[in-house]
């Protein structure tokens, strides 16, 4: 899984227009955070490689980019939970989920 790193604010301008083309998804992680490493774990090891083609996968690294998180939750009107999931379509948040509510299938099917 080839996640793009988000480190910048720029990338979330970035993120809208990708998720023009095709959806985006945003893994908020705490890497101090158990459920956080669990949940993201859970995500990798589940992608397969034909779905890169479906989707975009960015991470944030909520420990050291948490002025970004806060970007994010205003930019898309959902509110900062972590560990968490965000796809974007077409410019919108359009599904987010959070802890052990994080799962692949789940992510995918909104896909449909």
């Amino acid at each position: 899984m080839n996640w793009n790193k988000i480190t910048q604010s720029a990338q979330i301008d970035e993120i809208k227009a990708i998720s023009m083309q095709r959806p985006v998804l945003i893994f908020k992680h705490s890497t101090r955070c158990s459920i956080s490493s669990m949940s993201l774990d859970r995500l990798v090891r589940n992608w397969k490689t034909e779905d890169e083609e479906r989707l975009t996968p960015f991470v944030l690294d909520l420990i050291a980019y948490r002025d970004l998180s806060d970007q994010i939750e205003k930019e898309f009107g959902v509110y900062h939970q972590s560990p968490q999931v965000i796809l974007i379509k077409e410019g919108k948040a359009i599904y987010d989920e959070s802890h052990f509510g994080i799962s692949y299938p789940n992510i995918m099917k909104q896909l449909k």
